[in-house]
């Protein structure tokens, strides 16, 4: 199953559910879009999501967005459980779009990111 955290809204979003419906899933994989805006994520579903995208949590937040400044969430002390909290209060904050494939997961930004997802992993003894 390929999953995908989308805003309708914005266009590297968009981008990325089509070239994951017009070059990488060739039909056979369920895709399940969430539109996490009008179905925010908990802080559990956020630590999940972390995990699978194996890296900080600030990578995960735009810090472009208003909320950003207005929540001072540039505070270097804020722990991760604080920024997971703003953002399930604060769901416009998550980058975009986040697809999760196969226990792993990128952030389409840009949205070829997404390519990694559907490479055959190898085991470097053919070439």
């Amino acid at each position: 199953m390929i999953t995908i955290y989308h805003n309708p809204r914005c266009s590297k979003s968009r981008a990325t559910c089509d070239l994951i419906t017009s070059r990488y899933n060739d039909g056979k994989e369920i895709v399940e879009v969430i539109e996490y805006l009008d179905h925010p994520l908990t802080v559990a579903q956020l630590q999940q999501l972390n995990m699978q995208l194996d890296c900080p949590v600030r990578a995960m937040i735009r810090d472009t967005e208003s909320e950003y400044e207005s929540l001072g969430l540039s505070e270097p002390t804020l722990s991760d459980a604080q920024l997971y909290e703003a953002l399930a209060a604060h769901p416009i904050l998550l980058q975009r779009p986040i697809v999760v494939r196969n226990g792993r997961a990128v952030i389409g930004r840009p949205p070829e990111n997404v390519a990694s997802l559907f490479v055959e992993h190898h085991t470097g003894a053919e070439q």
